[in-house]
């Protein structure tokens, strides 16, 4: 399930746009449209000049979200032609210099990206698996609450994509997204602390039901080959052919075997949430603070500041006080959730 994994979920979503004109009355067409309304959304409070502008990504509004990324896909990239070996091609009289067919989508693409919270309730524990049911579940809560928390912004990008019509509610913009999934191949995750245990191979084990099969057979095969037609009553020709077909068989369980374990997905880590991490952002500064304002004070200053410190931060709380999202820190204007 690539989708899944490390607790999160990695959103991948293609909704087509609209041939023609925006039906805004302009002469622009919905590709640029789209284009434009990208361009108007503010970005992450992340630097000096944004923090300036006073105006947060449509996106720092929840807690789940990670990373999010839109941007418009016109059409695949042209890698060159298929590569083929020249003295194959001219043995079986391909000119190189013909064209070859070239794939193009049939549509320009809004894709949307984001690397989410695995959750339905913010702030919940993130899950080690999922079925597949319970994704789309995720996939649905998260599309509701994009709705009800910039809703106006994404109804203004999708008007122009094919099916978005009549969508007017959280629930109807959950059942679109929906149908724009598909599966996210190669996720990335690197919020790790501590490597978790991964999900391993007996290399050995795996060998062994291959090759000791298969060395009875080869072993019955050499003893027929030499005269001698039975072992414990047994025939050697019987044992050499049951011996390759267990072989092989235990080796195409084993490939199988090997990928369902590839695929599973890693297991979370221990403060991989948004919430977590936002919360500890928010207490490394604030303990920074703490620090430098405590240099020189005497122990017994120190020890009653940090038991007012504890009950004021609340370390132990991960929802409250905390940083906000899609800010660099709590003293950029709106970084401090209370």
């Amino acid at each position: 399930m690539p989708d899944l994994d490390t607790g999160h979920l990695f959103l991948t979503t293609l909704a087509p746009i609209k041939a023609g004109k925006a039906g805004d009355g302009s002469n622009t067409s919905c590709e640029q449209k789209v284009r434009a309304t990208l361009a108007m959304l503010p970005a992450a409070l992340q630097s000096p000049a944004t923090q300036n502008t006073g105006l947060n990504s449509p996106f720092s509004r929840n807690k789940r979200t990670h990373l999010a990324r839109m941007f418009v896909l016109s059409d695949v990239v042209y890698n060159g032609r298929n590569a083929q070996n020249p003295v194959v091609a001219t043995a079986m009289g391909i000119n190189p210099v013909e064209p070859q067919e070239i794939d193009k989508l049939n549509a320009a693409y809004l894709v949307f990206c984001a690397d989410i919270d695995a959750v339905t309730e913010d702030g919940a524990a993130l899950p080690h698996n999922l079925t597949p049911e319970e994704q789309t579940e995720v996939r649905k809560s998260y599309a509701r609450k994009l709705w009800d928390t910039m809703g106006p912004e994404l109804e203004e990008i999708y008007r122009n994509c094919v099916g978005f019509d009549g969508v007017n509610s959280a629930d109807g913009f959950a059942e679109y997204l929906d149908r724009c999934h598909v599966e996210t191949t190669m996720p990335f995750h690197d919020y790790y602390l501590k490597l978790p245990k991964f999900n391993e191979l007996s290399i050995p084990k795996l060998l062994a039901g291959i090759l000791v099969p298969a060395g009875i057979g080869l072993l019955a095969l050499v003893l027929w080959l030499f005269g001698m037609s039975s072992v414990l009553g047994i025939s050697t020709l019987l044992l050499f052919v049951l011996g390759f077909i267990i072989a092989a068989v235990a080796a195409v369980l084993s490939a199988r075997y090997a990928l369902n374990n590839g695929a599973k997905p890693l297991p979370p880590g221990e403060y991989d949430d948004l919430p977590s991490v936002l919360k500890a952002l928010y207490v490394q500064q604030t303990f920074a603070d703490f620090a430098i304002d405590h240099q020189g004070a005497d122990a017994d200053k120190i020890y009653e500041d940090f038991g007012a410190f504890l009950k004021t931060h609340k370390p132990e709380d991960k929802m409250s006080p905390t940083q906000n999202p899609g800010v660099i820190s709590i003293a950029a204007e709106g970084g401090l959730s209370s």
